[in-house]
């Protein structure tokens, strides 16, 4: 009889489905899966409490391998400076990995700012009302020019509806931001780059303000010459 009940078509019985109102919370979460989550959410409060326990217990007089590099101040353990931890072409190394990374983050933001410009170029030359300037001479159109790109006024067109509106306006206020952070990110890398090579070996020495040619607010620097065999 069981291989006979065995034989017989069954109803598949399915899982419930998430409802169309919860959809943007994921997949519905099933017993199962509830049960894996709270083993875990136990097993790490289980380490919590045992890791409490260990330093409310802990003996401050008992030795353990750190005290080697330490030295009591006042009855509180300061820990040896750390500056000399690293030699010199790790830390040359360590800087390089940190300036491919800014650079990866400068072009990235790079092709964002142009595809984001791109975009609202399209929408502008879509609106058929705008402002036209006219100038005597070059100079009134350079300082037109200066003018526009400092007050970075936007033109959108009033027929447009008002979340069409407030979509454009804060499209263009994210473009002014990104182009903002992309002036940041060059300036650390600049730094950053300085402070590498001034890391490298051989002599050097900081140029006084009468000696630059080209004045600026940064430090610049001359290195000896050196024969290279």
């Amino acid at each position: 009889m069981s291989s006979l009940r065995n034989a017989l078509p069954r109803r598949a019985h399915k899982e419930r489905a998430q409802p169309e109102v919860r959809k943007k919370f994921g997949l519905l979460e099933k017993h199962k899966d509830y049960v894996v989550r709270a083993k875990a959410y136990h097993k790490k409060e289980q380490a919590l409490q045992k890791l409490k326990e260990k330093a409310a217990f802990r003996n401050p007089d008992e030795f353990y391998f750190k005290m080697v590099k330490t030295r009591t101040v006042g009855g509180v353990h300061r820990t040896e400076s750390e500056a000399n931890k690293y030699t010199l072409e790790e830390l040359l190394l360590m800087k390089t990995q940190d300036m491919g990374y800014i650079m990866q983050k400068i072009q990235s933001e790079k092709k964002k700012i142009e595809k984001h410009a791109a975009i609202l170029h399209s929408l502008d030359n879509r609106s058929s009302k705008g402002h036209v300037y006219y100038a005597e001479d070059r100079e009134e159109a350079n300082e037109l020019q200066l003018k526009k790109s400092a007050h970075t006024q936007v033109s959108i067109d009033e027929n447009l509806p008002d979340h069409v509106k407030r979509k454009t306006a804060a499209s263009y206020r994210e473009l002014e931001a990104r182009k903002s952070r992309v002036n940041d990110l060059e300036k650390l890398y600049m730094d950053m780059a300085l402070k590498k090579e001034l890391q490298k070996k051989g002599r050097k020495r900081k140029l006084r303000e009468d000696e630059i040619v080209c004045p600026t607010s940064k430090p610049v620097y001359k290195w000896r010459a050196e024969r290279k065999r």
